[in-house]
């Protein structure tokens, strides 16, 4: 691998460094919300309308009834710039590519992994798929950008940094033989060390939340504040079905070091109460947050209490950006929150 991010002088940043925009694309899909998507696109319009306040948004929304929707229902389009390019669904954190920066400079470049739906639980998935190229031909012919083909089928929910070498997973997804098959830890770790930056990659024990269908996405479970500063899911209370599994996690991280050979200081940032679908429970984790340039958008889902702690951990974790809870009740029906419909360049 010597035509790599790595060896050409590109890191992968924390998300909580300075962002050029946020990615996002148009949900449309009315099968990822078959119950509610009446009331998606204007809680989706919502978080589009936060985060121009904070930085540019640039939307993925194919010309026609797409784009001429998100138009209607984010109305007032200052600072959001649409891309005539076609998705098959919302997640572009899963789909989208991981943008670089370089170490000395502020040139950027980005990673385009192969996407196949989560070990191709949701087809079609084709456009999805090819979103990153697309994204890499649009912004060519603005400016010069490097683009790099990602040697593995990665989403980005499954992997989380801290900008200065460590990286949070989990086996479950990355080896999962449905996305990977065949290919051992090792070599993983070999692509994530080239490609985003990791010098130590920590794989959680545990990476399961209650329906979810990543195979254990780590932006449900644990998330970098800081070099040194981890929010981990906990559960709601000790009888939650959760709470060993993630308590595991807690240990595991509290007892790892980083490339420092500090330890972390690990916060538990606890579940709210189960909320369920179609008598299914919904994977609702405030780890779904996401860090914009001054400001942090933390899912909120109708438990008052768990809501207001969950923003006043981010409050003390961000204390030079304004926490701002989005109702997410209706989005975490399609299995994600915000974290999953957003994707920053640096």
């Amino acid at each position: 691998m010597s035509d790599t991010p790595r060896a050409d002088g590109y890191r992968w940043p924390a998300e909580w460094e300075r962002h050029r925009a946020t990615w996002l694309a148009w949900p449309h899909n009315r099968a990822t919300w078959p119950d509610n998507f009446g009331r998606i696109p204007q809680q989706y319009a919502k978080f589009v309308r936060t985060i121009r306040q904070f930085e540019p948004v640039r939307l993925l929304a194919s010309n026609g009834d797409i784009a001429d929707g998100a138009a209607r229902s984010i109305g007032d389009m200052e600072n959001v710039e649409v891309f005539d390019i076609p998705t098959n669904d919302a997640w572009i954190r899963d789909f989208g590519p991981s943008f670089l920066r370089g170490k000395h400079d502020d040139s950027t470049a980005l990673v385009d992994w192969t996407y196949n739906a989560w070990g191709g639980k949701y087809p079609p998935y084709d456009l999805d798929n090819k979103a990153p190229s697309r994204i890499a031909a649009a912004l060519g012919q603005q400016s010069s950008i490097r683009s790099y083909a990602g040697p593995l089928t990665l989403e980005g929910g499954s992997v989380d940094a801290n900008g200065i070498g460590d990286l949070l997973s989990t086996q479950s997804c990355l080896l999962n033989a449905a996305r990977n098959p065949g290919i051992s830890q090792s070599h993983v770790e070999a692509v994530l060390f080239e490609f985003l930056s990791a010098e130590r990659v920590h794989w959680l024990p545990h990476g399961h939340l209650a329906g979810d269908d990543t195979d254990g996405h780590v932006d449900q479970l644990a998330r970098f504040v800081g070099h040194s500063t981890i929010l981990a899911s906990v559960g709601c209370s000790d009888d939650d079905e959760h709470y060993r599994g993630l308590e595991e996690n807690v240990r595991f991280l509290r007892e790892s070091r980083n490339i420092a050979g500090e330890p972390f200081d690990v916060v538990p940032l606890p579940l709210p109460r189960p909320l369920y679908a179609g008598g299914q429970r919904l994977p609702a984790s405030y780890c779904n947050f996401y860090v914009l340039n001054d400001a942090v958008v933390v899912p909120a889902y109708g438990d008052r209490s768990a809501d207001q702690n969950a923003a006043g951990i981010l409050c003390e974790h961000f204390p030079g950006r304004q926490v701002i809870s989005l109702d997410a009740v209706d989005l975490v029906c399609g299995l994600g929150a915000f974290h999953c419909l957003s994707q920053p360049r640096w």
